[in-house]
């Protein structure tokens, strides 16, 4: 049996939910880890921690010293600043750039069949670095356009070998801080209406476990450009209920459809589903999210009432 050489992977970020379960499964797999964050948090154990503000060009470049690394994933990288800069950084420090991406990035391609790579090419993408990205409100209220620019930096021209996963909606965990399943829970238990749109589309998802293994993965491989990371099988709104209503005694979920305003989570006016064909293809097999779909809402709700 061939031992798979062990790689330098620097994670910038990464202190919680699925970053925490990448660097995890990267030691297990014998990688060396090195963790970049600005020092809110400490890193586990086993791995090497570098302190600097990631939007401060000089701030990361003094960090890292003389640094290299096999490659680097970016969980935070947000706005195509961020991305110029850590272009700028990394070019000539690693073999590959993984970005953390989302499935946000095809805000606009309401498909009614699973969106593949090519809907959005980052060389197609206008990188408009003026706006002000700087603002926490202008960014997570443009968080879409914000990572398409970013891959869109990544991408532009030789040199810098890059891939953006476009992650799919997460689920899983006992430390999912979004709160989004516990909202149906909290619904069902008080006996409150769901809010959900008229007309309801599906949407793909993964679990958080094989999103960070797919993240492990993609750091061993030599693939660049977008890529999709979503488990088989769109999820409705119903299903998604049905499995937290099992966890409830008596649980039931009643939906009040709304034709405007807002809505409850995991519930789409349009649809957010990927194809997964390109990971298929490259070496990646996804599982069935109806599999793990019970599992993960009991990590994310505990035992139930």
């Amino acid at each position: 049996m061939v031992m798979e050489k062990a790689r330098e992977v620097l994670v910038i970020g990464g202190n919680r939910y699925v970053g925490k379960r990448l660097i995890a499964r990267l030691l297990a797999e014998g990688h060396r880890v090195t963790v970049l964050n600005r020092g809110s948090a400490p890193p586990p154990a086993g791995v090497e921690h570098l302190v600097a503000d990631r939007d401060d060009e000089r701030s990361l470049t003094g960090a890292l010293g003389a640094r290299g690394f096999d490659a680097v994933v970016d969980q935070v990288c947000y706005t195509p600043r961020q991305a110029a800069i850590a272009r700028r950084v990394f070019t000539g420090r690693t073999r590959r750039y993984v970005l953390t991406s989302t499935v946000e990035v095809y805000e606009y391609e309401d498909s009614p069949v699973l969106v593949r790579e090519e809907a959005v090419d980052p060389s197609t993408v206008t990188v408009d670095p003026d706006l002000p990205w700087d603002d926490p409100a202008f960014r997570e209220s443009h968080y879409g356009e914000g990572k398409r620019q970013a891959e869109a930096v990544l991408a532009a021209g030789p040199g810098f070998p890059s891939t953006s996963v476009r992650v799919a909606h997460v689920l899983g965990g006992d430390d999912d801080f979004t709160g989004r399943l516990a909202h149906y829970a909290d619904r069902m238990r008080a006996g409150e209406p769901i809010a959900v749109p008229s007309v309801n589309r599906p949407a793909t998802y993964v679990y958080v476990e094989e999103i960070a293994r797919f993240l492990a993965w993609a750091t061993g491989q030599d693939f660049t450009g977008p890529v999709n990371a979503a488990s088989h099988g769109a999820l409705t709104t119903d299903e998604l209920c049905a499995a937290v209503a099992a966890r409830i005694p008596g649980g039931r979920a009643v939906f009040r459809p709304v034709e405007v305003g807002e809505v409850s989570p995991f519930s789409f006016r349009r649809s957010y589903g990927m194809d997964n064909t390109r990971a298929a293809r490259l070496g990646f097999t996804f599982t069935d999210a109806r599999q793990w779909l019970p599992t993960a809402v009991a990590e994310t709700l505990g035992k139930g009432d």
